[in-house]
C-alpha cells in the first residue's frame, strides 16, 4: 500500500485484490466485502487468511444500492453514505484501526486457547479452603467514661532546687486519693523520723489508744528478794515527786519504791530486802542496739540502747530532751531504783543499807506492786513531736511483743508492716531496722508513706491520736520556727512530722490547700551533700503545694 488513497470504491477493491493475488470479479455490480476478523481461527495466526472470491460471492451477501442516495462525488456513477462512505473516505485510518483490533482480540483468544489447553491437559486442582484467623474480642471497660481534669499549676520550679539533692516525693488528695504529684515516690529511701509514723500507727493497731505499759515488783525466790520487771517504759521517772521530766506526767519510781515497801513489810516482817533482781527479758537486751546506729547517737544525747528495763529515757537529765545516755541502762534503773526504797524506809527497818543489785528474772507471780505508763493517746505525742528516739523503739518493740513476736529488732519489719496492712499500705521496697527512724538502712516509698498518712488524716481507727501528735507548721513540735518569709502563707496549715539523719532531710502528713482540698504528702531530700539547706528547700515545695491545691499539676 502507497501513501496515495484510491479515488473510488471499484479502484480500492482491484489494489486490494492486486496486492493478495486474487481475481478481480468484472462489473460495476461485483458485491462489496465488508472486513470481518475471524475470531474462531487458528490463534497462532495474527491475522487470518484472505477468503478468495468463490467464498467471497457464495457467502457475503450483495450490498443493495439506495436508488436515492446521492452519487459519490468523488466517484461519479457510485453510490455513497454510512460505513461504506467512511471506508471510502479514509481507508487507511480504518485499515490500521481493523487491524489492530484483529491484534488485540486473536491475542485475547491465544490466552483463553492457552486456558483451555492448560485445563485439558493438567489435572483438576482443588482450590484451598482460605483460612480465617478470627481476632479475639478487644476487652472493653465497663466503666462509664468520664472526662480527665487538666491542671495547670505546677511546682516543678521548687521540686527541683538543688539543695533537695535527690529528690522523693508523693502528693495525693485526702477525700479521694488522687495522685496529683509523683517524683520517685515508689522507690525506697531513708524516712529518718518520719519512720514514727509508721510505729504510732503500728502501736495504734496492735495495742489501742487506752494501752498503758506496766512495771512490776514481784517477790523473789525467797524472802529478802525482790524483782523489778520493766516492759519498755522509758518514761518511767527517777524524780521526786512534784518534779516533771520531758515525760509530763509519768509515773514514779518513787510511788513502786513507796509500794514495794510497805506491801514487803507487811508480808515479811523482820525480814529486810536485801537483794534487787532487775529483770529486762521482756525482749532480749543483747539485741538493744542496731549496729547501723552511729555511737554519737548515745554520746550526744539522742539514743540509748533499748532495754526493756531503764528510766527517764537513760537521760543523764531527765528534764533535757537531748541529754548524754549511757551504756548501760538496765543498771542505771536499778541504782535509781535501790535508791528510792532507801527513801521510802527512811529508819532502814525494811531495806538492807548494803542492798545490792543483780540480773535475772521473776520466777514468782505474786506482784508486790505495779505502775503504768500514761496511756498510748498520750505516749504518741510525746514520742512524735520532740520526735523522741526511745519512746519510738520501746513502742516498736512492744508492738512485736503484743503481735506475738519476740521483740527483736529482727522482728520489726514483720510486726509493724503486719499492723499497716489493715490500711492498705504496701510491703514493697519496705526495709524496716528500728522504730525511730535513726538507722540509715531504713527504706520506705515516699508513696506508701502517703498512703498511711491519708488514713492518719481521716483518724480511721484512732488515728487521730498519731494526727495529734504532728507538728503544725509555724505554730508546734520542730515545725514551730519553720515556714518563714515567702513560706509563712502556709502557716498554720501544714501539718506533719519531720525527720533528719545524716544524708536525709524528711517531712510527711498534710496540707490544708488555699482552695479548701486536703492534701496529704511525703517529701524526702537524701543523698550525698545534702544539708540543712534542705530544709527551707522542703518548706518552700509544701508551701507551693499549699497554693496549687486541687490544681496541682504533676508536670
Amino acid at each position: 500500500m502507497t501513501d496515495e488513497q484510491p479515488t473510488s470504491r471499484r479502484a480500492a477493491r482491484e489494489a486490494a485484490k492486486a496486492a493478495s493475488g486474487a481475481p478481480v470479479p468484472a462489473g460495476p455490480d461485483a458485491p462489496t466485502e465488508a472486513f470481518t476478523p475471524d475470531l474462531t481461527g487458528d490463534p497462532t495466526q495474527a491475522f487470518p487468511a484472505a477468503p478468495d472470491a468463490a467464498t467471497t460471492a457464495s457467502a457475503a451477501p450483495a450490498v443493495e444500492a439506495d436508488p436515492a442516495a446521492p452519487a459519490d462525488p468523488a466517484a461519479p456513477g457510485e453510490k455513497s453514505g454510512g460505513l461504506g462512505a467512511l471506508l471510502r473516505k479514509h481507508p487507511t485510518a480504518w485499515i490500521v484501526s481493523a487491524a489492530a483490533l484483529v491484534f488485540v482480540l486473536l491475542g485475547t483468544g491465544s490466552i483463553f486457547a492457552g486456558v483451555a489447553w492448560a485445563s485439558r491437559s493438567a489435572a483438576p486442582v482443588a482450590t484451598p479452603t482460605p483460612s480465617v484467623t478470627t481476632e479475639p474480642p478487644r476487652p472493653v471497660s465497663e466503666l462509664e467514661a468520664t472526662a480527665t481534669r487538666l491542671r495547670t499549676c505546677s511546682i516543678a520550679g521548687p521540686a527541683s532546687d538543688p539543695a533537695l539533692a535527690g529528690f522523693y516525693a508523693s502528693i495525693m488528695r485526702s477525700d479521694t486519693g488522687e495522685v496529683l504529684f509523683d517524683r520517685s515516690a515508689s522507690k525506697p529511701a531513708p524516712p529518718a523520723s518520719t519512720l514514727k509514723v509508721f510505729t504510732a500507727a503500728a502501736a495504734v493497731s496492735a495495742l489501742g489508744p487506752d494501752f498503758r505499759i506496766t512495771t512490776s515488783v514481784y517477790e523473789g525466790s525467797s524472802p529478802g528478794t525482790i524483782v523489778l520487771k520493766g516492759r519498755g517504759d522509758t518514761t518511767l521517772s527517777a524524780l521526786p515527786a512534784g518534779q516533771e521530766s520531758v515525760y509530763t506526767g509519768a509515773p514514779k519510781l518513787q510511788t513502786l519504791a513507796e509500794t514495794t515497801v510497805a506491801q514487803y513489810a507487811a508480808k515479811y516482817p523482820g525480814v529486810p530486802i536485801t537483794q534487787v533482781v532487775l529483770d529486762s527479758s521482756y525482749w532480749n537486751s543483747g539485741d538493744a542496739w542496731e549496729p547501723t546506729w552511729r555511737e554519737d547517737q548515745r554520746t550526744e544525747g539522742f539514743q540509748a540502747p533499748a532495754t526493756a528495763l531503764q528510766v527517764d529515757g537513760d537521760r543523764a537529765d531527765p528534764r533535757a530532751v537531748v541529754s548524754a545516755r549511757s551504756t548501760d541502762p538496765v543498771g542505771r534503773a536499778g541504782a535509781a531504783f535501790v535508791q528510792a526504797l532507801k527513801n521510802a524506809d527512811p529508819g532502814g527497818s525494811v531495806v538492807d543499807a548494803g542492798v545490792a543489785t543483780s540480773l535475772g528474772s521473776a520466777v514468782g507471780q505474786t506482784v508486790l506492786a505495779e505502775v503504768q505508763s500514761q496511756p498510748l493517746r498520750t505516749l504518741i505525742p510525746q514520742m512524735l513531736l520532740p520526735s523522741d528516739n526511745m519512746l519510738g523503739e520501746m513502742l516498736a518493740r512492744i508492738v512485736s511483743k503484743e503481735s506475738g513476736s519476740d521483740g527483736s529488732a529482727a522482728s520489726l519489719q514483720a510486726s509493724i508492716m503486719g499492723q499497716l496492712a489493715r490500711w492498705d499500705v504496701p510491703k514493697a521496697n519496705v526495709t524496716i531496722k528500728d522504730g525511730s527512724g535513726l538507722s540509715p538502712e531504713n527504706a520506705v516509698p515516699a508513696s506508701a508513706m502517703t498512703i498511711l498518712e491519708r488514713a492518719v488524716h481521716a483518724g480511721v481507727d484512732n488515728l487521730d491520736v498519731v494526727r495529734s501528735g504532728l507538728s503544725v507548721s509555724g505554730q508546734t513540735g520542730f515545725l514551730a520556727g519553720r515556714f518563714t518569709g515567702e513560706n509563712a502563707v502556709a502557716r498554720g496549715n501544714v501539718y506533719a512530722k519531720t525527720g533528719m539523719i545524716r544524708a536525709s532531710y524528711t517531712l510527711s502528713g498534710y496540707i490544708n490547700a488555699a482552695d479548701g482540698i486536703p492534701l496529704v504528702f511525703t517529701f524526702y531530700a537524701a543523698g550525698e551533700g545534702v544539708d540543712s539547706n534542705a530544709r527551707n528547700a522542703i518548706d518552700t515545695v509544701a508551701t507551693a503545694a499549699y497554693r496549687c491545691g486541687d490544681n496541682l499539676s504533676n508536670n
